[in-house]
């Protein structure tokens, strides 16, 4: 084998190489390190293993007898947690009782009458044992002791205002939340005045919790996603509680109040449209058994398969009346023949756009799931992805903007929008499991002609470490470039048995870069980005979890065009310079690197991803350990 298909090789294996594994990026001579405006994490220094230490890098080799039993170390990758919610604390009722700021607790009570029902409810405050998380509660403590009334009980009892607010959180499925989590019983009647005012107090009390807990919830999502894994970065969206709840007090219209605070963004929206259709219908009655397909089965328009007649079958079972009128003559006249032809592909095209599936026309896992009725395509199954959905779209701006980029990982496609409308998509790989593609959201800022391919240290202590060791000059005949602190030096100088932690690799431009043409830029922590590549195969698979971390980009030339609100004419000019070169975008365009497994498209149908990370498995760990830390509220 070459020296250049070895190199073109070890660059394609490794593509942008994700520094989030656990070790400091290699990439100060890169032109990201200029743009860079966010810190950096906590840098994990890897000092390797071994009785012999001359110093950082250093530029001399130990003797051999001394390195033939060194183990080689790793860089590990993110971690997912057992996620922890948050504990509830007791409200402090004590606090809800000063006599300097509050007069009447009930309006138009006598404070000073000691048989009031004013003063009687304050009296019995102090027995009241309600819980809620520490924010919530110093929030509701606050809250009563400054404004000197109730919010839903009167002289009366239970309020027409209280009765509204519970018929509204009664209804929190249908907007992806979980309505066990807001449930307060109506306080029993009792012939006892103490009792019953006990009883209305602490239904007071509840009835605030939950409301307001309701209110932080659909707005920011019962999750913190910090919490499920290392790969998750968002900054947790503040609420106003103080705020929220002296509007919840002054509202004539509680119900149209609390629905006011679900987004209402159109992607949100479209989410619980689907919801709510697909609620409606999951009562329906049994189906017949679905038919099998054998697994692993792959047909592309062209090719002959046996399989092809299963799929015919299936899609006959599971289609709707309105496509099996669309395509009776041809149902009717198909005869189990392997071969795909046009006319299938158009029918199967059609039928994956009325199931919200990627119309490609290829009968792959997706297509295949869905027609042999797997659980997670069932309706409970895409029920449970649209409320991971909406909890995830919680933790996004609801306004994503009238101009940006979204990659939706588990779709593997990217998709820029401008003049609030997608304009277009195309094809990404992102990381493969072992080396996942973190969900966050960032700005784009530069776009790099002719990049230079930094190595992250994961890559350089994971992969070229072993060949290292035994071959020094391996990295000066593929042509890459050394510095240890900041001068070049030969590979074949550097103690590959010292710190890595002051090493430098690079790649120079080339064809055979990693990175390809060019690369866009939105300096993250994870340095992840945007990018071309050589391996231009990769576009024609289904599953595109292949790479090291970074996205790369089907037609890169078309998205740099976009962000840089040029011509493509002008990006190739670029490019054929052969310059290294970073150009700033006119504007920073956000960009949500994000992770939905059920998405509305251009317009406005869900579709269906397959859970390639299996992340929405932690977060129905995470939805449960939210629900059991609730039910300890009291």
């Amino acid at each position: 084998m070459t020296l250049k298909k070895t190199a073109t090789l070890l660059a394609l294996a490794a593509g942008c190489g994700l520094s989030a594994l656990g070790a400091p990026q290699a990439h100060a001579l890169t032109l990201m390190d200029l743009f860079r405006k966010r810190s950096e994490p906590v840098q994990q220094q890897v000092t390797l293993p071994g009785v012999y230490q001359p110093g950082e890098g250093a530029v001399a080799a130990p003797p051999a007898q001394k390195r033939v039993a060194e183990p080689l170390p790793k860089v590990t990758a993110p971690k997912y947690y057992t996620y922890k919610a948050d504990a509830p604390r007791r409200i402090d009722a004590a606090r809800l009782l000063d006599p300097v700021i509050t007069g009447s607790i009930a309006q138009g009570t006598d404070a000073a009458d000691p048989a009031s029902p004013g003063a009687m409810l304050r009296a019995v405050l102090p027995t009241v044992s309600v819980s809620a998380t520490s924010d919530i509660a110093k929030a509701v403590e606050s809250f009563y002791a400054e404004s000197g009334h109730f919010l839903w009980i009167d002289d009366h009892g239970v309020t027409d205002k209280a009765r509204a607010a519970l018929a509204t959180l009664a209804k929190a499925d249908a907007v992806g939340l979980d309505a066990r989590d807001y449930a307060v019983a109506l306080p029993e009647e009792s012939a006892d005045p103490s009792a019953r005012e006990k009883a209305l107090a602490t239904f007071e009390l509840k009835l605030t919790v939950a409301a307001l807990s309701y209110v932080q919830d659909t707005i920011r999502g019962r999750i913190d996603p910090n919490r499920i894994s290392g790969y998750h970065d968002f900054k947790r969206k503040d609420v106003n509680l103080a705020g929220k709840l002296k509007v919840m007090a002054a509202s004539n219209d509680i119900a149209a109040y609390l629905d006011s605070q679900t987004p209402d963004g159109p992607q949100f929206q479209a989410l619980r449209a689907e919801l709510a259709r697909l609620s409606t219908e999951a009562g329906g009655g049994a189906q017949s058994a679905p038919v099998r397909i054998a697994p692993g089965t792959l047909i592309k328009p062209g090719d002959s398969n046996a399989e092809l007649a299963n799929v015919i079958a299936a899609m006959q079972q599971r289609g709707s009346d309105a496509f099996k009128a669309r395509h009776a003559d041809l149902l009717a006249s198909y005869a189990g023949s392997p071969d795909y032809t046009p006319e299938l592909v158009d029918m199967v095209e059609d039928f994956q756009a009325e199931h919200g599936l990627a119309r490609d026309g290829v009968i792959g896992r997706g297509s295949i799931r869905f027609l042999t009725g797997g659980a997670a395509e069932s309706a409970s199954g895409r029920i449970d992805k649209l409320k991971i959905a909406m909890e995830q779209a919680r933790w996004l701006p609801d306004d994503l903007g009238n101009r940006y980029v979204f990659v939706n990982q588990p779709a593997f496609e990217v998709y820029y929008h401008d003049k609030g409308q997608e304009q277009f998509a195309m094809r990404v790989v992102v990381g493969a499991k072992a080396h996942q593609t973190f969900f966050f959201e960032d700005e784009i800022q530069t776009v790099e002609f002719n990049p230079y391919w930094g190595v992250p240290q994961s890559i350089i202590i994971n992969e070229m470490l072993p060949k290292l060791r035994s071959d020094p000059n391996y990295l000066d005949r593929l042509g890459y470039q050394v510095e240890v602190g900041g001068r070049a030096v030969a590979s074949s100088s550097v103690d590959w048995y010292g710190s890595t932690k002051n090493v430098a690799v690079r790649q120079p431009p080339s064809s055979d870069n990693a990175l390809g043409e060019l690369k866009i830029l939105f300096p993250n922590a994870h340095a992840i980005y945007m990018h071309d590549t050589p391996s231009k195969s990769f576009f024609k698979r289904d599953q595109r979890a292949l790479s090291h971390g970074c996205i790369r980009l089907a037609d890169p030339r078309k998205m740099a065009a976009a962000v840089l609100g040029t011509t493509q004419d002008d990006v190739a000019k670029q490019i054929a310079s052969g310059k290294n070169k970073g150009v700033s975008v006119p504007s920073r365009i956000p960009i949500y690197v994000a992770y939905f497994t059920a998405w509305p498209n251009k317009d406005g149908k869900v579709e269906y991803f397959d859970d390639v990370y299996d992340r929405d498995l932690y977060m129905n760990k995470a939805f449960e350990a939210t629900r059991l830390a609730r039910q300890t509220r009291g």
